[in-house]
């Protein structure tokens, strides 16, 4: 049986290779597959912050103590999907040292850079638009 530190690693893991394959995919041009590299990469950060939000140790004070923001008019993917995967892996040290306060804070906002990258990808393909830039 897994422990909560393994799984948390396995989350992690998964959504930083999938982030990999989503780079990739962008670099090639390729929608659909940035899109679910994405789709999975945010599902496994989502997990990853909900286990870390069930130790009470590691929840934040007050109602919003993280800021977070991004334009979505600006957002570059690329670069977007980079800082996520870079903070991911940050994250996994963290993580692997016991320090899950600063791994939480990390997981959160590379869950919000996903989030973001989500929308744009949603709102292009509802609207019918190619919503890949350049690739990077």
């Amino acid at each position: 049986m897994e422990t909560e530190t393994e799984k948390l690693i396995k989350a992690v893991t998964s959504a930083v290779n999938n982030l990999e394959e989503a780079i990739k995919a962008l670099i090639k041009r390729d929608e659909g597959e940035t899109r679910r590299r994405v789709w999975r990469a945010a599902a496994d950060s989502e997990y990853a912050f909900f286990l870390l939000s069930i130790d009470s140790n590691t929840s934040p004070e007050g109602s919003n103590p993280w800021k977070f923001s991004l334009n979505p008019k600006t957002l570059e993917m690329g670069p977007a999907l980079t800082l996520a995967q870079e903070l991911l892996k940050e994250a996994e040290g963290n993580i692997r040292i016991g320090n899950f306060q600063e791994a939480h804070r990390k997981t959160w906002t590379a869950r919000g850079y996903l989030l973001e990258v989500q929308g744009t990808l949603e709102k292009g393909r509802r609207g019918g638009e190619k919503t890949l830039p350049s690739p990077l």
